[in-house]
């Protein structure tokens, strides 16, 4: 079993990511420029209003998963424990996972897919509620958002498990810290507790997949119709309501 990537089910929600208007600002490279001296302290630049995003699990998600499986280059077994997270209007925004892998040598390591057009340099940091930060670093993008991962001891682990929130803070490239509070309730359950059934997983990761398909068909739908009759689009709609 491969366990250094997010379970099938986690990778084909992302393909549903979409970055949350006005807070990472897409596509176009930033210019390379010297740091601003705050960024020394932290990914906090200078001049900018934070911005604070709450998150909620994702609904088609009943709870934490956790997974486990042994890594065979390195004989021994890996867990992970992972979920997805939406904005108040559903927005698919970020993915999480903490990976906890046993042997002579343990190692602790949170696993985040974010959306696109953070800056990567300054990475991301993250607080277990209003705990110490932890500095991660972007590790790869794809299309639908990036990989940061950070190095987790067992004090911060111990504080998410009773924690309310998990605070995953970036610098986009507007320079603005955009900090999503993710929820971390059951956390401490699921990563305590017996791996999933892989049976119950395959029927998970099933339902995922049919759930991201009728969303993608009915906007397709949506779209198709609009196209079809562009009196019932909003400028028509009023253009006619002032005739």
């Amino acid at each position: 079993m491969r366990c250094s990537r997010f379970t099938a089910s986690v990778v084909a929600t992302a393909l549903a990511y979409s970055p949350v208007a006005g807070l990472a600002q897409p596509s176009r490279p930033a210019p390379k420029a010297k740091p601003p001296a705050a960024a020394s302290q932290g990914i906090q630049p200078r001049n900018a209003s934070p911005v604070t995003v709450q998150l909620k699990p994702e609904p088609d998600q009943p709870d934490w998963t956790k997974v486990c499986g042994t890594d065979d280059k390195a004989k021994r077994e890996i867990c992970y424990t992972t979920r997805d997270f939406v904005t108040d209007k559903g927005d698919k925004v970020l993915a999480v996972a903490v990976y906890d892998a046993k042997g002579k040598k343990p190692e602790t390591t949170l696993r985040i897919l974010t959306p696109l057009g953070f800056l990567l340099s300054p990475g991301l940091r993250v607080t277990a509620d209003k705990g110490r930060p932890v500095p991660g670093r972007y590790a790869t993008c794809l299309p639908q958002g990036c990989f940061a991962e950070a190095a987790l001891k067992g004090d911060f682990v111990t504080a998410v498990k009773k924690g309310a929130a998990l605070n995953v803070s970036a610098r986009n490239q507007a320079g603005t810290v955009v900090t999503f509070v993710v929820p971390t309730e059951g956390f401490g359950k699921a990563f305590d507790g017996p791996p999933i059934d892989p049976q119950v997983l395959a029927e998970q990761q099933k339902k995922t997949q049919e759930a991201l398909q009728k969303r993608s068909d009915e906007l397709r739908r949506r779209l198709s119709s609009q196209s079809n009759n562009p009196s019932s689009s909003p400028e028509n709609g009023a253009a006619s309501s002032t005739n």
